[in-house]
């Protein structure tokens, strides 16, 4: 475990709720190869905040990655949603660009 992770884990101790904590330790984790925490850490700043606009891009891509495209997809297609209600183009589009290849992809 680097020392920014650790340091990232101590402050979410104390802030077990922060959506830039989550987001933080789930790109920390995926930098050093544990993508199983990674998602996790993903998926745990969902249930926290499904709002968080800069976690589907990243959560689907890591889906992506390990190769569960189906689940890729739908999380593009649920940043889109919540990118489109927060008024958020430039996040819409990498959303809509992401989802796009990867359906381009598969056929």
């Amino acid at each position: 475990m680097t020392q920014r992770l650790a340091y990232l884990l101590q402050l979410l101790e104390a802030a077990p709720q922060d959506t830039f904590l989550l987001f933080a330790i789930a790109k920390e984790q995926e930098k050093q190869g544990d993508l199983p925490q990674a998602l996790a850490y993903y998926e745990r700043l969902r249930a926290t905040d499904a709002n968080y606009v800069g976690l589907y891009y990243h959560l689907g891509k890591l889906y992506e990655q390990t190769g569960q495209a189906d689940s890729a997809i739908a999380t593009y297609q649920a940043g889109i949603a919540v990118a489109r209600q927060a008024g958020d183009t430039h996040a819409l589009s990498e959303l809509a660009v992401a989802k796009l290849n990867l359906i381009d992809d598969d056929e």
